[in-house]
């Protein structure tokens, strides 16, 4: 851990060296028309991010690291659940190319485009040792989240609950914007202690903290139960995507069957910095402002989208309700769904499929139109008197922006709008 403490100036001339040699991507562009129109009609601007990612404060593990031989033990933890790397880890020479601490993260998103970027450390690492909120490389991610925030770029602090031991449920989870944080390996601090926690946890600053279940398994979290409709309101995203090409949507069905009221994220978990730029996946938020509160309220009131294209606009409502609402058990559901891609001279961006998925995983509704397209606006109206949920569901030409994208899966996966059933 000597490297840490080298002056942050190294660390950025690094990440914008890194930057050039890259390439830097354009910024987020501009909804096309009719989505981007109905979005702004109901007081909401579209912004794309990242919310899971390890700088070399999870020292553990990431790129900063040789891959040893297979079988080999890569990971130690003491007996008060501090994480270290294994004594036979071998540091890359030139690691500092590949991992920085969050300041350098920050940096290089907000030069490749990100609207957001939140770093999500794992709170076991030695380097969070003790769990303090006066702990230096706590109060370092903050303030590093804090000076590269501006009316372009919104960088948030969390950190990754990683549950790995039982003795119930187990499952990673990332709690953002918490002004203090749990060692999630100590001893006793298992799923429902850190759920009774994030009930009192106070946020870091502006707006609410939140909570997301990680890279999740379907019957994950011990099977999505130890939950009250208290902590069910902080933990309001689940990763359907995970590092660009991991899906997890059968989990995402169940744990909303399970009644988890939880909307889609994208988490790329880099752990380091070449991530940032190959990662094409994205988080995109409904929020009313590109301010730190503004995005975090849109997480908290379920106003998200995940996408493996990374710059996809889609927006719908039901009876006049915006995507992560809860209405009042109707029995018609007049769905108005607007989808539309910017990349409009790329066939593979072109709209091809939209499902409506109700409980389940059952698909109410599907529509695919008569040609591919990068603007879709879809109106039906569906009559239904059980359901608990719907969602939306895109596929497009390509599959996605990521290498080897497969265009026989979804490439972006909407907040669902809940009945009012139980």
């Amino acid at each position: 851990m000597q490297a840490m403490s080298r002056p942050h100036y190294l660390w950025l001339a690094i990440v914008f060296c890194l930057a050039s040699l890259l390439g830097a991507a354009p910024a987020t562009q501009p909804a096309a028309p009719d989505a981007g129109r109905l979005a702004a009609s109901l007081g909401y601007q579209i912004y794309a991010g990242n919310t899971h990612a390890h700088t070399s404060f999870t020292w553990s593990h990431g790129e900063q690291w040789a891959k040893g031989p297979a079988g080999e033990k890569l990971i130690e933890v003491d007996e008060n659940g501090a994480q270290n790397p294994a004594k036979n880890q071998v540091l890359k020479p030139d690691w500092q190319k590949v991992q920085g601490p969050p300041a350098v993260h920050f940096a290089l998103a907000k030069s490749l485009g990100y609207d957001f970027y939140i770093t999500t450390d794992h709170s076991q690492e030695a380097a969070f040792q003790p769990p303090d909120p006066a702990n230096p490389n706590w109060a370092e991610t903050l303030k590093a989240a804090k000076e590269a925030s501006d009316d372009k770029f919104i960088a948030i602090a969390g950190y990754e609950h990683s549950e790995n031991d039982g003795p119930g449920g187990k499952g990673h989870l990332n709690v953002i914007n918490s002004a203090t944080y749990l060692n999630a390996m100590a001893k006793g601090t298992d799923l429902p202690y850190l759920y009774n926690w994030l009930k009192t946890a106070h946020p870091n600053g502006d707006g609410p903290g939140v909570a997301s279940f990680n890279h999740p398994g379907p019957h994950q979290y011990n099977d999505w139960a130890d939950r009250d409709p208290q902590v069910t309101d902080i933990i309001t995203m689940l990763e359907v995507i995970n590092s660009n090409n991991k899906i997890h949507s059968p989990a995402f069905i169940h744990a909303l069957d399970k009644g988890c009221k939880v909307s889609p994220a994208c988490g790329n978990a880099t752990p380091g910095l070449t991530g940032i730029k190959r990662h094409t996946s994205r988080t995109f938020v409904l929020a009313t402002a590109k301010t730190k509160a503004a995005i975090l309220d849109a997480m908290k009131h379920r106003r998200t989208y995940a996408s493996l294209d990374k710059n996809i606009q889609c927006v719908y409502t039901v009876n006049g309700s915006v995507m992560g609402s809860t209405l009042e058990k109707p029995d018609t559901f007049a769905f108005d769904i607007r989808i539309s891609d910017p990349d409009v001279d790329n066939p593979k961006d072109a709209i091809t499929k939209i499902d409506i998925v109700k409980d389940g995983g059952v698909v109410a509704e599907s529509f695919t139109p008569p040609a591919p397209s990068h603007s879709i606006n879809w109106k039906p109206t569906l009559h239904d008197s059980s359901s608990k949920y719907f969602f939306v569901r895109i596929w497009n030409a390509g599959g996605g922006d990521a290498p080897q994208a497969n265009p026989q899966n979804p490439v972006a996966w909407l907040a669902p709008v809940w009945t009012g059933r139980s």
